[in-house]
């Protein structure tokens, strides 16, 4: 049984930035998984059993785990943790989809629907331009009303403002829904909208790629055939995406395996995929949750289970998929951060605005800049870069600092304050109040 609490996690991983060598860690392990990753640490692959195995660990078997990940995370693409300077941009939360787990979708003509016009999109894509950002991020629920060309309409109304923007947008989700309006083959809808500039896509709305957990997650409104086929297909047309994986919720560690090892094959046959980003489930106002219409739904996923993901992805998909990115809109910055010495080596994007995570209860507000981004990775003793959509390396902060910008929105937290409590005599523990 695993008696570490969060804390002693925390300051363990706190801890283990400065060790390179993982066979201490190893010699601790129980002889089973021991095998396993030396096998993986000699050059083998690890099977979809092995990666069951690797999730199933717990104490010294998972900090073996974790040490492993972090070698081969050092080995593959050392100490550099990048970012991108980004904003999200969700056009729409009216949609009539219904899937359990979201709160952030409204209907039509309920308080707080919303649907942003094209000028206004094109807006806050020209404000993050100037603001530094490479990407704008687009995302939106499916609107009935929605025409059939909007989605390329975006595209080419932002392409108009601020041309040299790269435009990562639309989940397969939405492709198959704009498909649909457009009455075209998703290929033939995929290649009109990269013929208006669409850079790359999110490989969101995947949740777990598991028929039975689908059906009861999004009533199988889209299935796990049809994204990987949307994604194979975005892909096959020149563009890319990210992965993700969503946890926490009547998922387990058969799920995560299966999942993991089934975007590894996908990446195998097309290469498309930039980066994994593993997504803890965010309970407070989903639905799933607050209606327990199923038995055995959790409050997402513990630090242990997120410690889990980020280092057995990171194992998995070596020389398949190189870059593990932690949600911090999600998890935090301090866990976040922490994760860096679990596998991870992207701290993701600066948003300047976000409403899914937020909606569904996510309490770490909607921005990080990019200074504080190069704040969090230096505490954590790693070389912070700024980086583009695909990875491309843009500016390294060896020397100097990027431009201090007041966030685009006030903000309920410092983000620093996570990572580095302030204690006074007054208040002592301060450190052990700092999540709220």
């Amino acid at each position: 049984m695993n008696l570490l609490t969060e804390r002693d996690w925390l300051e363990y991983l706190a801890a283990q930035r400065t060790v390179n060598d993982p066979s201490a860690a190893l010699g601790r392990a129980a002889p089973v998984v021991r095998a396993v990753l030396e096998r993986h640490l000699n050059g083998a692959e690890l099977s979809r059993a092995d990666g069951e195995v690797l999730f199933a660990t717990e104490g010294d078997d998972l900090k073996a785990v974790i040490a492993a990940a972090d070698h081969v995370r050092r080995q593959r693409v050392g100490d550099t943790v990048s970012f991108v300077v980004t904003r999200n941009i969700n056009f729409t939360n009216v949609c009539n989809m219904g899937c359990r787990f979201c709160g952030f979708s409204k209907r039509r003509g309920e308080a707080g629907a919303e649907w942003l016009d094209l000028d206004e999109i094109a807006h806050r894509a020209e404000v993050a331009w100037q603001r530094g950002a490479t990407e704008v991020c687009i995302q939106g629920g499916l609107h009935p009303d929605l025409p059939g060309t909007y989605y390329r309409d975006i595209v080419a109304a932002i392409k108009a403002r601020v041309p040299a923007l790269h435009i990562h947008a639309f989940s397969p989700f939405e492709i198959w829904y704009g498909a649909k309006k457009r009455r075209m083959s998703v290929v033939d809808f995929l290649g009109e909208l990269k013929a208006a500039g669409l850079g790359s896509i999110p490989g969101t709305a995947a949740e777990i790629l598991d028929t039975e957990v689908r059906r009861q997650l999004t009533r199988d409104k889209l299935s796990a055939r049809a994204w990987i086929e949307i994604v194979r297909a975005a892909h096959g047309v020149g563009l890319r995406s990210t992965s993700t994986i969503m946890y926490g919720h009547i998922d387990g560690p058969r799920h995560w395996a299966a999942h993991i090892d089934l975007l590894r094959a996908i990446q195998k046959d097309t290469g498309g995929f930039t980066e994994i980003v593993p997504l803890g489930f965010v309970h407070s106002e989903a639905p799933l949750y607050i209606e327990r219409e199923i038995p055995g739904v959790r409050p997402g996923a513990t630090l242990v289970e997120h410690l889990k993901m980020h280092a057995v992805a990171r194992l998995m998909l070596a020389g398949w998929i190189e870059n593990v990115q932690v949600s911090w809109v999600k998890l935090g910055p301090q866990v976040g951060q922490a994760l860096l010495s679990a596998g991870a080596n992207d701290f993701g994007g600066t948003l300047m605005d976000e409403s899914i995570s937020r909606s569904a209860g996510a309490s770490f507000g909607e921005e990080i800049t990019a200074a504080e981004m190069v704040q969090i990775i230096r505490d954590a003793g790693r070389e912070p870069l700024r980086r583009s959509t695909l990875y491309a390396p843009l500016e390294r902060y060896a020397d100097h600092d990027p431009v201090a910008l007041v966030p685009l929105k006030p903000r309920p937290y410092d983000p620093i304050q996570f990572i580095r409590p302030r204690r006074t005599a007054h208040s002592p523990n301060q450190a052990e109040t700092a999540h709220g």
